[in-house]
């Protein structure tokens, strides 16, 4: 077998680098290719991000990691979702779960039953029919197995974990797989006289990598994709305007929950992210509305632990490159583009991009048609978390600061505005095919939020009120039955601590046929890798 590329070259590591190096070492093996990491420990990474979501799940199975050794290694926590304190208005909180609401009926969502019964003067809080939600609030977890009992849900989850302790995990998994890590700083980048193609990079030593495909991890600067294609990018500050994160570690001052905080502050808002071994906290925020020393002060004055770090400021500006994939070089992370971390969709944008690159991997040259179509993949899974997160700020109440009053009136993209009208008139936002949210998720937010639909499908007329009452009655039975079976998170993460399996063997060797991700967030993909 000869290929014309040979020679892979990840330019970067942190997340974005280790797990493009792991993923390819595992799929493409080392045996027909080389895979070099280029990486400086001069050059810091960012590392804050230690929220996911349940597709990397998917990520670790394909890529053979045990669950346990990963949880024990990365210091990690379960995520049941995401609490959202003072978003609709002060002193009120919302969850954005994982997993369905309900169980989809005669065709059509389980919401559009609770609709109806709600209308019908039933109980208005409908988390009460989600597994996940009703978990989190009595800070329970545990892994189920697949049921063949109905009644039972399956819990849907994620990690919250050390985002530098799974790069030094992945490093490890893909150096025994024969990736080599080059430790320098790249000072200069050849390209090909007639091509444009990077052939090779100059390190300070004087050290030369040459390479027939580039992988850019680079983060903000973007060596590659940016440095010297000049791909452009789309700016999104309009929307979202956030643009400065302050972070900082704490003490634990409880055990740590199976979920993500995320409170709205005066100008963005303040993630909580519980570890086993600290607390990750950060405020988000705009310097039009509020100081880079204000923020940090503000920041610091709300920890409910003693800081273990000074606090370190990142600057961003939220949007995407024009060109993700330019001749042999395709950026993936920081370097592609940066969407803030609120529903922690950044380490899950990696590994999209590592499962389209896998798709559409070269073999002879590269076909421009494979790269104008990985480009308007990446801009369309980029595009539709953007409408998301935006309706998080958009659909509010608040009006007590500048910034909730800039973003609650500001102008949307109509893709949005669409969305929220059809939701608005009938309870669905009919997501397309390939969207990562899906209607579960815009109707946990947009409800949490304040917007509560004015009808629903004509379908869920279509039953009596008795059988609509036993339905729902079915459904809080076997969510009341598999939360009072669950232990206490910290109990769970005790037992892993401790060597043991919580509740059976997960990781152990998942191919991408048989990765299974969670009902909430999927719809297929590259063989089960990613949501498409």
């Amino acid at each position: 077998m000869t290929n014309s590329v040979k020679n892979i070259v990840v330019v970067g590591g942190g997340t974005a680098g280790w797990m493009s190096a792991a993923a390819l070492s595992k799929v493409m093996g080392t045996s027909q290719y080389t895979i070099t990491l280029v990486e400086s420990e001069q050059i810091g990474t960012v590392g804050v991000g230690e929220a996911t979501i349940p597709m990397i799940t998917l990520f670790n199975n394909v890529l053979e990691i045990n669950e346990d050794d990963f949880v024990r290694a990365t210091n990690a926590t379960f995520k049941l979702g995401i609490e959202f304190p003072d978003w609709k208005k002060l002193g009120h909180s919302y969850f954005h779960p994982f997993g369905l609401l309900g169980v989809d009926m005669d065709g059509i969502a389980f919401t559009h039953f609770w609709l109806r019964w709600m209308k019908q003067g039933g109980n208005l809080d409908y988390s009460k029919f989600n597994a996940e939600t009703e978990a989190a609030r009595q800070r329970k977890f545990m892994r189920t197995a697949e049921q063949k009992v109905m009644l039972l849900p399956r819990i849907n989850y994620a990690y919250q974990f050390d985002a530098s302790l799974y790069a030094q995990f992945l490093r490890k998994m893909a150096e025994q797989r024969g990736v080599r890590r080059e430790e320098g700083r790249i000072v200069k980048v050849n390209q090909a006289p007639e091509s444009g193609m990077v052939q090779s990079l100059e390190l300070d030593d004087g050290r030369t990598i040459r390479g027939d495909f580039f992988l850019d991890c680079s983060g903000f600067r973007g060596l590659l994709i940016e440095g010297v294609y000049k791909a452009g990018y789309h700016d999104w500050s309009h929307w979202l305007p956030v643009n400065r994160a302050v972070a900082v570690p704490c003490d634990m001052v409880e055990p740590p929950i199976p979920y993500t905080r995320a409170t709205a502050r005066e100008a963005g808002w303040q993630w909580r992210i519980p570890l086993q071994h600290r607390t990750g906290n950060g405020y988000v925020f705009s310097d039009q509305f509020v100081s880079e020393d204000e923020a940090t002060m503000k920041l610091m004055s709300r920890l409910d632990g003693k800081p273990q770090a000074e606090p370190r400021l990142l600057k961003f500006v939220t949007g995407v490159r024009k060109k993700s994939w330019v001749k042999n070089c395709v950026s993936l992370g920081l370097s592609n583009g940066f969407l803030e971390p609120l529903e922690s969709t950044s380490i899950h944008l990696v590994q999209v991009a590592i499962a389209k690159i896998l798709a559409m991997f070269p073999r002879d040259g590269f076909d421009e048609r494979l790269i104008e179509r990985y480009n308007a993949e990446m801009h369309f899974e980029y595009d539709n978390v953007k409408d998301f997160l935006i309706a998080h700020y958009h659909v509010t109440e608040r009006d007590d600061t500048p910034f909730w009053n800039y973003v609650r009136n500001m102008s949307i993209p109509d893709s949005l505005t669409e969305k929220l009208e059809l939701f608005r008139t009938r309870g669905e936002v009919m997501a397309k095919a390939g969207e990562l949210f899906r209607e579960t998720s815009w109707f946990a937010v947009l409800a949490g939020q304040g917007l509560m639909p004015e009808s629903y499908h004509p379908v869920a007329d279509v039953i009596s009120e008795d059988d609509l009452r036993l339905r729902l009655s079915k459904v809080r039975t076997g969510i009341t039955e598999r939360v009072n079976g669950m232990p206490l998170h910290k109990d769970y993460l005790e037992t892993m601590a401790q060597g043991a399996s919580a509740s059976g063997p997960r990781g152990q060797g998942a191919t991408f046929e048989s990765a299974t991700p969670a009902p909430a967030q999927t719809t297929g993909g590259f063989q089960g890798l990613v949501n498409r």
